[in-house]
């Protein structure tokens, strides 16, 4: 059985298995979620047709293997996403990689994850309701880009404020339609070539014009991975994903890990083939895109207007309108898990660990993480340059948390674990803050005394090789890799930001101590 929530949480998880309401006084998030559910956030957050604003960027970086790209930066993005399903197992709680680096390092790193991730978690909607209120402002000019963008905002918080089950309801529909018009797309990118035949050769969007060149590849996979961000976000609902056991079971954890493996394929699926169907197409070589960067933003577009018509280019471009406030939304709702999550440790204040007796949901996290994300959105949409300022330093928070989410795996499994470490055993805790060492059943975890996985064994069984030490030191060297190759001013905000959380864990740690200390 996995590392559950300890005292009130556990006991309240199990109220809410049941589908009761929620409370705010046991903070109890509501089981409802079903695989299903858990793939359309994953999906939305992605959003099915990410690649069509980077299309032209990385066409030119690779040289026109941009479809080898994706294939070769799904592959990289599985590393995290594998260690995902090894840690959601091992904790199956809110909070996504901020709750498994507490189990897996301890609690400086959990916090410091955490806070990394909420910088991703924060501003990856902002950057996606920009999108949308620019899109629709050039489909509706006489309305500003920020008053859409806005109107996003509030849209979609309604939503998820309405409830998980809800909110992922309007997100299937959302996604159903993007999906809907990506088939159009890749019907009518057939039909062309069949008819007209291909531009250009036909292995081209995998070799490369001229020649393969394994450097211009890598350098643009270091940009594409940056497409798949959002899948993580599924691991964030794991107190809400449903399982045997009315809810409580391993079915929920193993529904999770599904969830996030499963994101992460159909997203590399759909992303390699718009992009081999789109490079077909294209009107213009790599080489001529490289020569003219100002085009290679609506370079997708262009080849869907050339190829097909004025039509199409507009279904894109109204689908990308919708589908990114969506996105945002499912941004929105993990951003409020994890703020929810913090809180509930006391590392953020307090009243945002309450639960909506009504509706189920972290109400006032997600309030909080609306109102950040609202005024960052908008006053970048006040701005020339806004999209660009505010897309250059959304991806370093995600990566970092990426980095010790794979140090947790190989810290949990390899040492923690090993030991027989209670996780986050603070004061005698074992997760929760009662004092309860979890459950409702006086057990160290859960109802049957295990200390994580579904064998019994100590964190889900003796650790492999492969698995929790191969798997994620790959996908630590990916992470490096693309932090690497990340603007400088990402660097610094990135670093800035990381500064700030070392200040407030530091001040956090005093305040403690010296709490002990009065009470010694």
């Amino acid at each position: 059985m996995p590392v559950t929530g300890g005292g009130g949480e556990e006991g309240a998880a199990g109220g809410a298995a049941g589908g009761g309401g929620g409370s705010a006084a046991t903070g109890a998030l509501r089981r409802t979620l079903s695989f299903r559910d858990l793939l359309v956030y994953g999906l939305l957050f992605i959003a099915p047709m990410a690649p069509v604003g980077i299309f032209g960027a990385l066409q030119a970086t690779s040289h026109g293997a941009v479809t080898l790209v994706y294939l070769v930066a799904t592959v990289a993005m599985a590393f995290t996403a594998f260690s995902y399903a090894q840690m959601v197992r091992v904790a199956p709680r809110a909070g996504s990689v901020y709750t498994y680096a507490r189990v897996g390092l301890g609690e400086g790193a959990g916090f410091v994850a955490g806070w990394m991730a909420m910088l991703d978690y924060l501003l990856i909607p902002a950057v996606a309701y920009l999108f949308s209120g620019i899109a629709l402002h050039a489909l509706v000019p006489s309305v500003h880009p920020w008053v859409w963008t806005a109107l996003a905002v509030a849209v979609t918080t309604l939503l998820n404020l309405s409830g998980v089950r809800t909110a992922a309801r309007a997100g299937f529909a959302v996604l159903a339609m993007e999906i809907v018009v990506l088939a159009v797309f890749v019907v009518s990118a057939v039909v062309e070539l069949v008819v007209h035949g291909a531009p250009r050769g036909w292995a081209e969007p995998l070799t490369g014009e001229g020649g393969f060149s394994a450097g211009a590849v890598l350098a643009a996979v270091s940009v594409a991975v940056l497409s798949y961000l959002g899948f993580d976000a599924i691991a964030s609902f794991a107190e809400e994903a449903g399982g045997g056991e009315g809810g409580r079971g391993p079915g929920g954890p193993d529904r999770v890990a599904r969830a996030v493996l499963s994101c992460l394929v159909v997203a590399g699926v759909l992303f390699a083939v718009q992009t081999y169907l789109a490079a077909l197409l294209m009107p213009v070589s790599a080489a001529e895109l490289a020569a003219r960067p100002a085009e290679q933003g609506a370079a997708f577009y262009a080849t869907a207007d050339s190829a097909v018509g004025r039509w199409l280019q507009d279904l894109v471009a109204v689908s990308k309108a919708v589908g990114a406030a969506f996105a945002a939304l499912a941004g929105q709702a993990a951003a409020g898990r994890l703020l929810f999550a913090m809180a509930r440790d006391r590392r953020l204040p307090g009243a945002m660990s309450k639960v909506d007796a009504g509706s189920g949901v972290p109400r006032r996290a997600l309030l909080g993480a609306a109102l950040v994300t609202l005024v960052a959105a908008v006053g970048a949409a006040r701005r020339d340059d806004g999209l660009a300022q505010l897309s250059s330093i959304v991806n370093v928070g995600a990566l970092t948390a990426f980095g010790l989410l794979h140090a947790s795996v190989i810290g949990w499994f390899w040492i923690r674990g090993r030991r027989g470490r209670p996780p986050l055993g603070r004061s005698g805790e074992l997760v929760g803050r009662s004092g309860e060492l979890g459950g409702r059943g006086g057990g160290l975890v859960g109802r049957t005394g295990e200390l994580g996985g579904r064998t019994g064994e100590l964190g889900g069984g003796p650790p492999s090789v492969l698995r929790h030490a191969v798997v994620p030191l790959l996908g630590l060297a990916v992470v490096v890799a693309v932090v690497v190759e990340a603007s400088a001013t990402a660097q610094l905000v990135g670093g800035v930001w990381l500064v700030a959380g070392l200040v407030v864990l530091a001040v956090q740690h005093g305040g403690r101590a010296r709490a002990g200390g009065m009470r010694g």
